[in-house]
């Protein structure tokens, strides 16, 4: 939750949810391995589907249980009642190691991941 605070204070206006609901997630075995941008599904990385939006954009998605993660758009879906957003494995692992869904809001993040969001990677 800090990271959504910290998005609107540095932005100067607030930032709206574009959903808000279930997160679930898909993997390889499940969704079979091509997506709607026509990559290839990937469990490891950190990406979603969504109903509307524009591929390879990011999104910040934010569980109830106050974990975070951003992800790359590169489908379309879910089209299941009630379910707002598709994450790949790696992705709801992130935000809980054992649901199978989450209750989450969805923040569009545009082309380009805030410096203070992207991952920090460890060296060494």
């Amino acid at each position: 939750m800090f990271q959504v605070l910290a998005l609107m204070l540095l932005s100067q206006q607030p930032i709206q949810p574009v959903a808000e609901g279930l997160a679930s997630y898909y993997t390889v075995s499940s969704s079979g391995s091509m997506t709607a941008s026509g990559e290839r599904l990937k469990d490891h990385e950190y990406t979603c589907a969504l109903r509307n939006g524009k591929f390879g954009d990011y999104y910040l998605v934010v569980a109830d249980n106050g974990k975070s993660v951003v992800c790359r758009l590169n489908d379309r879906g879910p089209y299941i009642r009630n379910r707002v957003v598709d994450l790949s494995q790696a992705a709801m692992r992130k935000l809980d190691s054992r649901a199978g869904m989450v209750k989450v809001r969805v923040y569009d993040l545009g082309k380009a991941i805030p410096d203070f969001l992207k991952p920090v990677s460890s060296s060494g």
